[in-house]
């Protein structure tokens, strides 16, 4: 049974983290108030998928997001005028906020419109939000694509359905910390400094 973590990103008279079993169903979508994120520990399987790097390579996900690194997983596409910007702006400040970490910290935004997100496209979306050579981006064909966000839980049917989600998880084999949500920079960070603190 997932834990549920409801994080307030903005003032309120409810404490900031208030715990609670979550007995709904793993594939229903929460409901959130403006401002709050729901996080869970989810146990997700990397499927075995072959995408097209930012680079033009073609790789396996396993192997990229299997690499011993902390990893932050989102889902964007480039036309995206919503969410998505809002998404990689907080990749953007997460990776400043690193610091001296951040090339220990693998960053990846996998695209939920391949058919139009060449990696070509990718490159240029990615130089707009200042990514460095520990963010990258990816695409490949629909099939993978689709299985990549059944996998994690966000495939949605439609990109214009799709809702923010990002995923965190600190190590190979770990469960996977999900925001729900618009998680800030500081959840990140501070979901990534948690960890190796206690280690």
């Amino acid at each position: 049974m997932a834990i549920a973590l409801a994080v307030a990103s903005t003032i309120t008279m409810v404490a900031p983290h208030a715990y609670a079993q979550d007995s709904a169903d793993p594939h229903a979508h929460h409901h959130m108030m403006k401002g709050m994120t729901m996080t869970s520990m989810v146990d997700y399987t990397v499927p075995a998928v072959m995408l097209v790097r930012d680079d033009g390579q073609t790789v396996s996900l396993k192997n990229e997001v299997d690499d011993g690194r902390p990893v932050v997983l989102t889902f964007i596409y480039t036309t995206c005028t919503s969410i998505c910007p809002m998404i990689s702006q907080t990749m953007s400040q997460l990776q400043s906020e690193l610091g001296a970490d951040r090339d220990k910290v693998h960053l990846v935004s996998i695209s939920i419109d391949p058919e139009q997100d060449t990696p070509e496209r990718l490159r240029e979306y990615a130089k707009k939000f200042g990514a460095g050579p520990e963010w990258q981006h990816y695409t490949g064909t629909v099939a993978a694509s689709v299985a990549t966000q059944r996998a994690f839980n966000v495939y949605r049917g439609d990109k214009m359905s799709h809702t923010p989600v990002t995923l965190f998880r600190a190590a190979p084999g770990k469960p996977w910390l999900r925001f729900d949500g618009f998680a800030t920079a500081a959840d990140l960070l501070h979901a990534y400094q948690q960890p190796v603190a206690s280690n």
